[in-house]
């Protein structure tokens, strides 16, 4: 008899500890992302290097949605050419064909998603539409948004 309560014990603690190690789990699983949703700040002339260019600046509007921890400093990760602290998460702006505008390495938090831009030099036509990728490197996860103008 005394076997069978021995038994049972063990059979109940090994319950709860499977219990724990699935509620661990199921908490500290990632949640689903919605993609980034892009939207024109405006048009900004400025002048380098004797060339006048046109800055068009965007702002993810659901910027609150993406955790901080997807900017932290991943030095574990490939660099950002010599940047060795490169963001787990890269943004990058792309045309509606798919060239790349502009691309950002190192923002350090979800705010700075509303400081993303890409330049051209103003007697240059810009592309009709275009959107943007956030890459977040640890998990290998692509967040696309929708395309949105270049002019207001």
């Amino acid at each position: 008899m005394r076997l069978t309560i021995r038994k049972q014990v063990v059979a109940l603690l090994a319950s709860l500890v499977l219990i724990v190690l699935a509620t661990n789990n199921a908490s500290t699983a990632s949640l689903a992302l919605p993609n980034p949703v892009l939207v024109l700040i405006g048009q900004e002339p400025f002048q380098t290097g004797g060339k006048q260019w046109i800055r068009y600046r965007y702002a993810v509007e659901n910027f609150e949605a993406y955790p901080n921890e997807l900017f932290a400093a991943a030095p574990e990760l490939p660099p950002c050419g010599k940047n060795t602290k490169a963001a787990r998460t890269w943004v990058d702006l792309y045309d509606q064909r798919g060239k790349r505008l502009n691309g950002f390495c190192a923002l350090g938090r979800h705010n700075d998603l509303n400081q993303i831009w890409f330049a051209m030099e103003s007697d240059v036509v810009p592309p009709s539409w275009i959107y943007v990728e956030m890459t977040d490197r640890k998990t290998n996860t692509k967040y696309k948004s929708n395309l949105t103008e270049t002019t207001p």
